[in-house]
């Protein structure tokens, strides 16, 4: 996903939540059901890292996220209130189950979730998922050439270092960009060449007399 993309679908969000969940997602490259099963005791405030249950193997991991996820993670858990250390982090923002004191949050589902990027997508004539997300967070990562292939493996939670190299391929977004660019360079007009002392119209004699010395 273009960096300007981004600045679209992040824009169409309506809510500090849903804010929260997309910074999240494109700053640690984890996976929709792995950011769904975060809880309050996942959060390290402190060093910025959440932990998630890895698909497939089930371990349990700590992973960097950016300043600016945990920037809209506390508005968003500001507006939630209080939270027990083994609660969900993320809720419905719609009180819809009735209990015997009214209306309570749920937390939040992956078809919900889905449906926060349906509406934007509805809304930007797009159709991004949070697979995308992941995707665009690796290649942000590789990209950088501050980080190796194995530690874009260990991010990831992949088991093997080759499910990892297959975002060493340019993706189509990168080939244009870098063709738009060459195109570019090529339009730039040449530089026009400087005329050489003792060129056309100047004569040697006149121009040692001038500088002092041999005009060779």
């Amino acid at each position: 996903m273009p960096d300007e993309r981004w600045n679209d679908l992040f824009a169409a969000m309506s809510s500090n939540r849903d804010r929260a969940i997309l910074a999240l997602a494109v700053s640690t490259a984890a996976r929709a059901s792995e950011l769904l099963g975060i809880r309050g005791v996942d959060l390290d405030w402190g060093d910025q890292l959440v932990q998630v249950r890895r698909k497939g193997s089930g371990a349990m991991q700590w992973l960097p996220a950016s300043a600016e996820a945990f920037v809209w993670l506390r508005l968003y858990l500001d507006e939630l209130g209080k939270l027990s250390p083994g609660d969900p982090i993320w809720w419905t923002l719609r009180r819809r189950e009735r209990t015997p004191d009214g209306l309570a949050h749920g937390p939040l589902t992956y078809d919900a979730l889905r449906a926060v990027l349906r509406r934007a997508n509805d809304a930007l004539g797009t159709n991004w998922t949070m697979h995308d997300l992941r995707h665009t967070s690796a290649l942000r990562m590789i990209r950088s050439h501050k980080l190796s292939l194995r530690d874009v493996q260990v991010v990831l939670g992949h088991a093997h270092l080759t499910t990892t190299q297959i975002y060493l391929g340019e993706d189509d977004h990168e080939v244009l960009r870098k063709v738009r660019r060459y195109l570019a360079d090529r339009a730039e007009p040449a530089a026009a060449p400087q005329p050489e002392p003792g060129g056309v119209g100047y004569d040697a004699a006149d121009l040692a007399v001038l500088l002092g010395g041999d005009a060779k």
